[in-house]
């Protein structure tokens, strides 16, 4: 009686065996552990004064200090990306003049810290007491100001945000346009298109949603870069919690009111930032579709001509 052979198992009827991961298990508990630690800590440590935090959270002189936040990261970003488009335009350009122009504005905004240009043009009165427009050279004057009157707490906040903001705004803009395929603006000039024309209709409309994800990261950061203008005395959120706290003597739930609020901002921001990056995506795939739909139907129209 002949023995028949033993069959070899395939490679596919090998199953893996997961390998218990003991450290993640470790690890995992040890976090789970410091951050029950942590909210009983501030859940329960009576120096957090959770009370007064509910007090003063929809206060006026809060709620006021809120709105100039808001108002300070909106003209700041607006101001910056206005700037920032200009800028990358330049960088862009066939002109020397233009790109060392722009690489200067550039280099020294990013390298000079938004507060110290605060309190730079803030001080700009000790170097020009009169800021004029006229016939350089020597020339008559148009119309001047007072550096002192022109130059406000509030003018020098959004000068040092937009400034710094419109230096990497140029940056990423920049790169947004670089990555759009050149055939694209070389069949605009097909058609007749300016390079100008081509530019404002189908280059940045589409360099603009790369950089939309870079662009909500940097809303989020001015939001928080505001919070420097309290070097000003401008009533922002934070100073507006500075002053209170600096009459009532409750520093610590004053700075959590301050927290929260930046918290709360920062995640509608973000959901905003999220809801916006799927919408350009799914526009963008249902173009890319359309446009080899539309491809495919001029195909067959040809061979059927053939």
């Amino acid at each position: 009686m002949s023995e028949e052979p033993l069959s070899r198992p395939s490679i596919h009827d090998v199953k893996p065996i997961a390998v218990p991961k003991v450290g993640h298990w470790i690890g995992g508990v040890a976090l789970a552990i410091l951050a029950v630690v942590f909210l009983q800590v501030l859940v329960t440590n009576k120096n957090m004064q959770w009370s007064v935090v509910a007090e003063y959270m929809f206060n006026p002189a809060i709620l006021s200090g809120l709105g100039m936040t808001l108002l300070l990261t909106t003209l700041a970003m607006v101001l910056g990306l206005a700037i920032g488009v200009v800028l990358a335009i330049m960088r862009l350009s066939a002109s020397s003049v233009f790109q060392s122009v722009s690489w200067g504005w550039i280099w020294f905004f990013r390298g000079v810290p938004p507060l110290v240009q605060m309190i730079f043009w803030y001080n700009l009165a000790l170097l020009l007491p009169e800021i004029s427009i006229g016939i350089p050279f020597g020339g008559p004057k148009l119309i001047s100001w007072n550096t002192n009157e022109l130059i406000t707490p509030f003018s020098a906040a959004i000068m040092g945000l937009a400034f710094t903001e419109s230096a990497y705004a140029a940056e990423m803009i920049r790169a947004g346009i670089q990555a759009i395929n050149t055939g694209q603006t070389e069949a605009a000039a097909t058609l007749g298109l300016t390079r100008g024309q081509a530019l404002r209709r189908i280059v940045l409309p589409q360099a603009l949603r790369i950089v939309i994800p870079p662009i909500g990261n940097d809303t989020i950061s001015m939001l928080k870069f505001t919070s420097l203008v309290s070097v000003l005395a401008l009533p922002d959120l934070l100073y507006s919690a500075q002053m209170v706290y600096a009459r009532t003597y409750q520093t610590v739930p004053l700075l959590l009111v301050a927290t929260i609020w930046y918290l709360v901002l920062t995640t509608i921001l973000t959901a905003v930032e999220h809801a916006v990056e799927h919408r350009l995506k799914s526009d963008h795939r249902a173009g890319e579709k359309k446009s080899g739909g539309m491809f495919r139907l001029f195909a067959r129209q040809r061979e059927a001509q053939g």
